[in-house]
């Protein structure tokens, strides 16, 4: 009991000369990441949530209007209610799509032949290249009214429509264009598959499961947790698209709004019509969106993805 209360008396030990050292270096080294995090992250995000509640049209002094943009979004804004809808159905359909190619690729090229080595450096390419604008003018001739697509549903006895000019088929060309860049995930995938033990494998062959059951039963479960990953990743990235609609649409998002995705629009109204104040009540919108999905897809994990502990 005495060497305790001694030991309870004692001043706390100061910290080494040593460790003080450590310390000014570690932050020595982490301040440009921290200051970049203060000045071009935390401060730009601050100073746009407080635009959010004014009436600003970057010429002009911000005014001062409560929840008003953010009261006007949700009751008087027709195409602010079209560009949920269609953000939401290219999300929804568009990454359970391009997550799917990219682990059936993935799995098809897990082998340690030279030739797989070459598919998935092409198929990875179009990760590097879809999000440019050169890729989103060439996407827009290919299913324009005189490109290949129309042509070849023609030659098969197909309507011949153009796919971007035609209101129904517009946001099909988008979707088609975010699936072709499955290249990220495929990578991630072929690395998860590289670390299942070889061992499952060989003793569902011994059983006789064919390959089919060793995917689902062995393949898919095991892979479960960078399925999620590549889930959660995708749906931001998609959540965020703005070039292949802006350059498919002619910056429209036509025809009739079929291709209005929600950052086009933020764009639109904010360096467009001016009204940035407006705009940053979307970003914020958005974010909380990105929020939601992100927390849906965690608290649904529990149910599907499966850990090796």
């Amino acid at each position: 009991m005495s060497e305790a209360l001694t030991q309870a008396a004692r001043p706390p030990r100061k910290a080494s000369p040593r460790k003080r050292d450590d310390t000014r270096a570690a932050l020595v080294f982490l301040s440009p990441w921290l200051l970049g995090l203060l000045f071009l992250t935390a401060m730009p995000m601050l100073a746009s949530l407080v635009l959010s509640f004014t009436d600003y049209d970057l010429l002009s002094s911000p005014e001062w209007v409560g929840a008003e943009n953010y009261q006007r979004l949700f009751t008087s804004d027709p195409r602010f209610l079209k560009s949920l809808e269609v953000t939401t159905m290219y999300v929804l359909i568009s990454v359970p799509l391009d997550v799917a190619v990219a682990l059936v690729i993935a799995v098809t090229l897990s082998g340690a032949n030279r030739s797989a080595n070459f598919f998935r450096g092409v198929f990875y390419l179009p990760s590097l290249l879809g999000g440019s604008v050169a890729i989103g003018v060439l996407w827009r001739q290919i299913f324009g009214s005189n490109g290949i697509v129309p042509e070849a549903m023609g030659f098969i006895g197909l309507p011949s429509t153009s796919w971007v000019g035609n209101p129904d088929y517009a946001i099909w060309s988008l979707i088609l264009l975010n699936v072709w860049q499955f290249g990220a995930p495929m990578v991630i995938f072929l690395a998860g598959v590289r670390q299942i033990p070889k061992d499952l494998t060989q003793a569902a062959i011994m059983d006789g499961a064919s390959p089919v059951q060793r995917f689902f039963l062995i393949t898919l479960p095991l892979l479960s947790p960078l399925i999620l990953f590549n889930l959660v990743m995708q749906m931001i990235v998609a959540f965020q698209a703005f070039v292949p609609a802006y350059v498919v649409s002619d910056g429209s998002g036509g025809p009739v709004d079929s291709t209005l995705f929600y950052t086009l629009y933020l764009y639109l109204e904010g360096f467009r019509n001016f009204r940035m104040g407006y705009a940053m009540s979307m970003a914020w919108i958005l974010l909380v969106i990105i929020a939601v999905f992100t927390a849906l897809a965690f608290a649904t994990s529990r149910r599907w993805v499966h850990y090796e502990s």
